[in-house]
This record gives C-alpha cells, structure tokens and sequence, in this order.
C-alpha cells in the first residue's frame, strides 16, 4: 500500500517546436559545417591551441572535427552557481529549466527618467539601472542597458561594470571591448568578493562576449573566452545574428551558423579549462527588408529563440535567450504586447538566462522602465509555468465535503492560508471605477512610471554597505586603466 502524505504532483507547463529528427538534423548541419567549412579564428594563440588538439587550422581557417564537438558537450557542466558579491548567497543556479531574467548591454541611448526624453546613455545611468533591478523581484540578473557616453569611450564598460557591481547584490553579466578591460573588470570583482580565492570559490558575475556573423571569431572576443576560461569565470559566447544578412533567411539554417559559431567559444573553453560554465544562444531575429532594420520585437525573435534553447537542451547546454524588447520608441501598447509574448516565450521555453529586458528602438534605447513594465510580465509567465499543485492539502476534498453545496469558503481556515498565494501584481489595474477614478485615473503608463521614480528615491540597494577600502580599490583600478588608455 502506498500513502500519498504530504505527496505532491507538479508539472510544469513547457511546449515543444521541434521534433527528436530535426533536434537531430540540425545538429548534424552544424557538425558538418564546423568539420567541413570551419571558422575564421583571428587569435593565434587560440589557433595553436586548436591545432594542438585535432583540429584542422589553415592560415586563420579552423575545422573542427566532430569528436572534438562532442568532447566539449561532454564537458560542460550541467549546473553552475553564481553568487552575491558578499559571497552570502546563491543568486543564479545554472541547469536545465531555470530561467533568469535581466537587462542587456550595449545601447547608445536612455530614456531619461526625468524628463522621458531620450538621451546619450551616462553614467549615473549604470546606477540607476542597478538600483531598480536590485529592487525588482523577477529581474535575476543585471545588465546595463546602455553604454556609457560621458567617460573615456576606450573605458565606458570598465565604469559601466564598477557601479553597477556596488549597486545591486545580484549577479551582474559584464562585458568588455577588449581583453584588458576584462581583466580590470575581473579585478573589481575580485574586490567585491574580498580576495581572489573567494572570488574562485564563488564569482560574483558572468561575462558577455559576441563572435562575429558569419562564422567569424575575432581577436577580442575569442581573447576575452579564452580569458575567462583561464580564470573559470562564467561566461556567455553569443553571436548576433541577422536572418537574411549575416546568417540564411531561413530559421534552421540561421541557427545552424549561430551555433557553429559558438561551438568554437565552446571547445575553447573546454580545452583550457574543462569543466568551466559557458552558455550560448544570443539574439536570433531578422532583418526588416522594407525598413532595414534588425527587429528585436519580430516573432521569428521568439520563435528561433525558444527553437535553439531546445536545439541546445538535445546536446546538454544552457541558453543564453532574449525577451522583453520591443521595435517601438517608447514604452507604449506596442512595447507590451510585443515583450508579453518573448517574455511567456522564453519563461515556457526553459531558457536559462534571458536578456534585453528593457530594449526599445530595435535595440537602440535603453528604457528601464520597459524593465519595470516586463518585470511585472515576467511575475505573471513565472506563475503560469509553475503549474498546478496537486496534492491532499491542495485537493482540498475534505473543505469541499464540508461546505457542502451552497455554502461559501470565505471563513475557512483553508482559504485564510492559500489566497496570499494568489498573485498580486504591482502595475495592473483591478480597482473598482470609483476607486480608480478616486485615485487619480492613472493609466498603465503612469502607475510604471510613479513606481519606478519611487525606486530611484527611496531603493538605496547595497551601496552603504561596500566597504570603504573597496571602493577606494576599485578607483585605484579604474584610474590605472585610465593612464593605460592615455600611454597608448
């Protein structure tokens, strides 16, 4: 006899685009192009290292054979743990069916939170982006959303990184235009963390770095992976691929280039360091022919996005996906719609880290308040994708018997503990007409915009609480990287 006792059944809701023969398909077009055409690697000391172990290198052409591929596979951890900069707690978990929500990087413009207008991204940006991530409960992870204009340009993701990293405990994903603003960055963390065998017990942060479409590793970001391999730091080796331009038109096709163009990233890591964390994925979306432009709110964005985090769960890797975006210039109906449907996209995908959460303009603009709008999307699709809770407590078979017909459940105990875990949203409007006209007719817009102004006043993150002689160490940083941009 068996007693379900405290015996609980839940399955969480997922979808499938993709059958068990095309995963496979797929995977064999990108074995055969890494063997066959290969990729450009412009880093010699990568090439001997390849060439060392199998591979074919011919001038700056590399070939990868697939016994090479699928020893890396094998090599990828399946779970990997990043931490609070104090090193106090777990805040990202790497495997399979996890997701992660945040920010991306790289955008030239912000819209003020002043004035709404858009604007040069700056510096106090980096912060203020920090402080309302660290505020909101579904972001998971912090980016930028932009890049810095009113600091030395050479070193704008050096300071990008040094305020965001004092301004929010949670995992901060990096990225540097070169190798040596990697190993400043790598410094900093090594402050926050108090030391370097903390920081190796537990990093503070996950580098971003992007080859080049099609099948193009350049020096940077080929030096940066194989950096970050050296030193075991997490790390995210993404292309950003254009359906139609840098990659084929077609979605199968587009994805078999991006992947063989990661799986260089892979196998280099693997090499040097088996064992370290690495995640692929990136943008996926294609160009507008009539406008030109790479759609970030496209659904083919979504649909290739939620296709490659399957492709990659076949060969046992995590994904680095992309929601929250939006085509449009400001956070309007358009911005929503398009960011509810790739935020439930990626959430019932089990994409394990998803960026550009804020992105407007086609990836343009940065908006946080785009951010504070998809947080509260994210809530909603993380409450759909933990499925039903089935067990006798849940049943509530005995309160029904109880109640019997006709009778109501307000009063009973049962009720009192499971409606608190009904959801609550912060933003959307279930107010009766009196108390909604009473309160001031605030719009979706308004209610947006009054919270996020309200966690830029009164949200002071953890910033008192970075030790003083850390602060002071990572100004000693930046400024030596300053007299290392002005001897050049």
């Amino acid at each position: 006899m068996t007693f379900r006792t405290n015996y609980t059944v839940n399955r969480t809701p997922r979808f499938s685009l993709l059958s068990e023969d095309q995963k496979a398909r797929m995977f064999r077009g990108v074995i055969k192009t890494l063997n066959d055409t290969g990729a450009n690697v412009h880093h010699e000391g990568v090439r001997e290292l390849l060439a060392k172990n199998r591979c074919k290198v011919d001038g700056k052409r590399v070939r990868i054979p697939p016994e090479v591929v699928r020893d890396a596979l094998a090599s990828v951890p399946p779970t990997t743990t990043i931490y609070s900069w104090d090193g106090d707690e777990e805040m990202c978990y790497v495997e399979p069916g996890r997701s992660y929500f945040g920010p991306g990087p790289t955008p030239p413009n912000f819209i003020d939170t002043d004035t709404l207008e858009r604007r040069p991204y700056q510096r106090k940006d980096a912060t203020i982006v920090a402080r309302v991530c660290d505020a909101l409960p579904n972001i998971g992870y912090v980016q930028s959303l932009g890049s810095i204009d009113d600091v030395t340009h050479a070193l704008s993701d050096v300071y990008e990184f040094a305020d965001m990293i004092q301004n929010t405990r949670k995992v901060i994903m990096n990225w540097a235009f070169s190798v040596e603003n990697v190993m400043d960055e790598h410094r900093i963390g090594i402050v926050m963390a108090g030391g370097e065998e903390a920081f190796k017990r537990h990093p503070n942060f996950i580098h971003y770095s992007e080859p080049i479409s099609p099948l193009t590793s350049d020096f940077d970001a080929i030096g940066k992976c194989y950096y970050c391999a050296e030193h075991r730091i997490p790390q995210v080796y993404t292309p950003c691929c254009i359906g139609g331009a840098t990659v084929p038109a077609t979605h199968a096709g587009q994805l078999i280039v991006a992947m063989s163009e990661s799986m260089v990233g892979v196998v280099v890591s693997q090499l040097l360091n088996p064992g370290t964390c690495i995640l692929i994925g990136g943008v996926q979306s294609i160009l507008d022919m009539r406008r030109t432009i790479y759609s970030y709110g496209a659904p083919e964005l979504s649909i290739m996005s939620a296709a490659y985090t399957e492709l990659l769960n076949y060969v046992g890797l995590p994904m680095y996906s992309t929601s929250g975006c939006t085509d449009t210039k400001k956070m309007d109906i358009q911005s929503a719609i398009e960011a509810a449907y790739s935020i439930h996209t990626a959430m019932m995908s089990g994409a394990n880290f998803v960026h550009d959460n804020g992105y407007t303009e086609s990836g343009i603009t940065g908006d946080v308040f785009q951010t504070v709008m998809d947080d509260e999307i994210i809530g909603m699709s993380r409450l759909i994708c933990g499925g039903v809770e089935v067990n006798e407590e849940t049943l509530a078979v005995e309160e029904i018997c109880n109640v019997g017909p006709g009778g109501h459940y307000l009063y009973e105990d049962h009720t009192m503990k499971w409606f608190r875990k009904h959801y609550q949203p912060s933003l959307m409007d279930r107010n009766s007409y009196e108390d909604w006209d009473a309160q001031g007719r605030l719009t979706m817009k308004d209610r947006i915009v009054k919270k996020t102004r309200d966690i830029i006043e009164n949200h002071e993150g953890p910033v008192s609480r970075v030790p003083e002689d850390a602060k002071k160490d990572i100004q000693k940083i930046l400024d030596s990287a300053e007299e290392r941009v002005r001897s050049k």
